[in-house]
């Protein structure tokens, strides 16, 4: 088991701009070995952070640390974190095998083929080792990228969206070996836009707005967040002013309104229990429910709940 320090990644009033572009915007935070999820919609400078973390790029402003060192251009402490991209770079000509003993040769490792082993099992991708890159459908090449960024044992991982075009069975393996690498003391990060697949998984949840960091916890008080905000909910009837006196009676309605089309937008703020409701309210007053749907099914909807409220 690694002996790790309580706390490995420290970010400290880190912004980042390009031009008069705001990427990420004074945010500070620190991670401690086990499962961390870096949590936001596309845009709301998740990569630019793990780029400043990694010291794959330097801070406009405040400082990182890993392990007390700053990440910016110290070989030494590169041979502790490993990295996985959000974008592809992998040749299509190398077989997954080679792929992943470049990879060892890089950070210096004398049994590279031992480590290969080890990392190749770990992937679950021992049986297509042998194949060319270009052949591995998406989700193969995300599992031999991620044994990439393992194959010389890091104490620090970064992934960046590493579950993108993975199937639910290699969704299921990745969560088991990662929950195994954690339990070993290892410190990992896991960038995602989507809450399901980092609320299983993470300890602990760093969730991302337009740059800024605009809440941290366990997901319980993630979700908890998000279930503060009221939700927007299009309901579509053939008579839509009976549909709409009614509704407004319900104890879960904010606010119900008729559109110039005739469609009903209800704001909720349990649109569980106002999709249960809506379908005994039809029935009761005879009338014909054609349409039941979110209209803030995206993580940007809900997030932008957050910021603005």
């Amino acid at each position: 088991m690694i002996d790790a320090p309580s706390t490995v990644i420290t970010v400290e009033n880190i912004s980042k701009w390009y031009g008069s572009v705001v990427a990420v915007n004074d945010v500070s935070f620190s991670v401690e070995p086990g499962i961390t999820g870096l949590l936001g919609p596309n845009g709301a400078g998740k990569t630019t952070l793990l780029k400043m973390i990694e010291g794959l790029a330097s801070p406009s402003d405040g400082s990182v640390t890993i392990f007390g060192q700053s990440p910016r251009n110290n070989p030494d402490l590169y041979h502790r974190v490993g990295v996985m991209s959000e974008h592809e770079a992998v040749y299509g000509f190398y077989t997954g095998r080679e792929f992943i003993e470049f990879s060892a040769k890089l950070h210096g490792l004398s049994a590279y083929q031992e480590a290969a082993d080890l990392a190749i099992e770990r992937a679950g991708m021992t049986e297509a080792q042998g194949r060319a890159l270009g052949t591995y459908s998406r989700g193969m090449r995300q599992r031999m990228r991620l044994a990439a960024a393992m194959v010389h044992q890091p104490e620090v991982l970064l992934l960046d969206e590493p579950l993108n075009g993975t199937d639910p069975r290699q969704r299921i393996e990745f969560h088991d070996l990662m929950r195994q690498l954690a339990s070993d003391g290892q410190t990992i990060v896991i960038s995602s836009h989507i809450l399901e697949e980092i609320e299983t998984l993470a300890d602990r949840i760093l969730l991302m707005v337009s740059g800024k960091l605009a809440a941290s916890g366990d997901y319980r008080a993630i979700r908890a967040k998000l279930d503060e905000q009221p939700y927007n909910v299009r309901v579509v009837a053939d008579d839509p002013r009976a549909m709409a006196s009614a509704l407004v009676e319900l104890d879960s309605i904010e606010s119900v309104s008729v559109a110039d089309d005739g469609e009903v937008i209800v704001l909720s703020k349990n649109v569980e229990l106002l999709q249960r409701s809506v379908a005994r309210v039809a029935r009761d007053r005879g009338i014909r429910l054609l349409r039941v749907e979110p209209l803030d099914e995206s993580l940007e909807s809900v997030f932008s709940y957050i910021v603005e409220g």
